[in-house]
């Protein structure tokens, strides 16, 4: 166990990729070991991405590309403003509405910073918000992308525990609007303190388009559902029969975001009726983000989509490598029986559940700082079931308390994707850019705590559409 462990955070340290070092750390064990052939090794990394719901992740990674490139988060920015610019602190709110409109269709925290963030910041700028609070809320913001379904980290999680991904996207709508309701609160603050005002006039023409937008999506939802059941017509048939009438109406009125709002309709109502699986969703957002950036928008050529394409065999590839080189280690850990010996000392430490998410938390937090999140989550799951299990947490539950743990990693140093990433969109400094999003995490957090001691923010939707 200490070959296998401290090899791999003596090369963390030497600055070694996070999975390069679990693979490497894992092949000294094996050859120190000698009661495997060097070959497991190969065997088990292979095993760890031969798996059907991994498929969705890169699915879901080049749907968010396509969105980016189909014009979609210039839309859905477009769509935001019409809805909430008119409030105090427009823009802030602006961003949040349009993270959370965004986090239906792409499932990554990194994908969202990088398409909506340097739309939202240049935005900003250019209203005069200081740049501290554009990268701190755009940040912040991005959180949402893995919590409200699709997300990528559910997928990872779900195939690690055998548990429902449907039941896993259902279970972060609720925390995610608790997050967004958090969020736009803290806005509000910045709004009071500053004195900021308004960054659009209030139009009753505008907000009446964007809710009759808002009410065109929600309309076509329970069109199709009405009216497979009322013909016995397949899903997608009635679908079609629904999605035809409303891409005239949307050309007719010039409307900016219907079809990039039916994305999360269509995901979502697809798996709620069983059209298809978690997996085929991916597909599908691939499909629609074809369908609007060849059909309905034309703003895709030919050579965008190759470069989309590209981009993501290459995210790809850094993924699930990472998936496969956690695999062999989370094995050799579960070998080495570490899962028991952090039983037994959590055990011997409390008794009670929530002295437990407690600990956990902090455990996440700290590990979520220093690894990949989904290496985190290889990592981890295997190791904290058997605790999950003795305590009676749901691992529903347990999979959306981990996952915002690791998002609110992506923002702080070491590892922090998220900041460097707007680091780079803001042109400031990562010390600057850390300072800035520092007063987000406070939010965040009193969300983490919220979700922790109210297991039902979670469980309410998952029950209420799974029994």
């Amino acid at each position: 166990m200490w070959i296998l462990i401290g090899s791999f955070l003596l090369l963390l340290l030497i600055g070694v990729p996070v999975a390069v070092s679990m693979a490497l750390s894992s092949l000294f064990f094996i050859l120190f070991d000698g009661s495997n052939p060097p070959f497991v090794l190969l065997h088990r990394m292979v095993s760890g991405v031969d798996s059907f719901p991994l498929l969705a992740v890169p699915f879901f990674i080049f749907a968010g590309n396509l969105m980016n490139i189909a014009g979609v988060t210039n839309r859905i920015y477009s769509f935001s403003l019409a809805a909430v610019g008119w409030l105090r602190g427009g823009l802030g709110h602006v961003n949040i509405i349009g993270s959370v409109i965004f986090s239906g269709m792409s499932g990554s925290a990194i994908a969202e910073a990088a398409g909506l963030g340097s739309i939202q910041i240049k935005a900003m700028n250019d209203r005069g918000y200081p740049v501290a609070f554009a990268v701190g809320v755009t940040a912040a913001s991005a959180t949402l992308g893995p919590i409200i379904p699709p997300s990528i980290p559910f997928v990872i999680y779900g195939m690690m525990s055998n548990s429902s991904i449907g039941s896993l996207f259902l279970g972060g709508i609720m925390p995610g609007m608790v997050m967004t309701a958090l969020l736009m609160a803290t806005v509000v603050f910045y709004t009071w303190r500053y004195g900021w005002g308004a960054d659009a006039p209030f139009s009753i023409k505008t907000l009446a388009k964007a809710l009759a937008e808002l009410g065109l999506v929600a309309l076509s939802g329970i069109l199709i559902f009405e009216l497979q059941a009322w013909t016995q017509w397949p899903v997608l048939l009635a679908a079609f029969a629904i999605i035809g009438p409303l891409c005239l109406l949307d050309w007719w009125f010039q409307f900016s975001a219907v079809m990039a709002l039916m994305t999360p309709l269509i995901l979502i109502g697809g798996m709620l009726t069983g059209l298809f699986t978690p997996t085929e969703a991916a597909v599908a957002a691939c499909a629609w983000a074809l369908f609007l950036g060849f059909v309905r928008y034309r703003s895709m050529t030919i050579k965008s989509f190759l470069k989309a394409t590209f981009e993501t065999i290459e995210t790809t590839v850094s993924v699930l490598f990472i998936v496969a080189s956690a695999s062999i280690f989370g094995w050799l850990l579960t070998v080495t029986k570490v899962a028991d010996s952090l039983t037994n000392g959590i055990l011997s430490f409390t008794h009670e559940k929530w002295v437990f998410l407690i600990l956990v938390n902090v455990l996440v937090l700290i590990v979520g700082s220093f690894i990949d999140s989904l290496a985190a989550i290889t990592i981890l799951v295997p190791i904290l079931m058997p605790l999950l299990l003795k305590f009676g947490v749901d691992p529903i539950h347990f999979g959306v308390l981990m996952t915002l743990n690791l998002m609110i990693g992506l923002l702080h140093p070491p590892l922090g994707m998220v900041l460097y990433v707007l680091s780079r969109i803001s042109k400031l400094s990562v010390e600057r850019t850390t300072m800035a999003i520092l007063p987000w995490l406070v939010p965040l957090m009193l969300a983490l705590g919220l979700i922790t001691f109210i297991p039902e923010i979670t469980l309410w939707l998952p029950h209420l559409v799974m029994k």
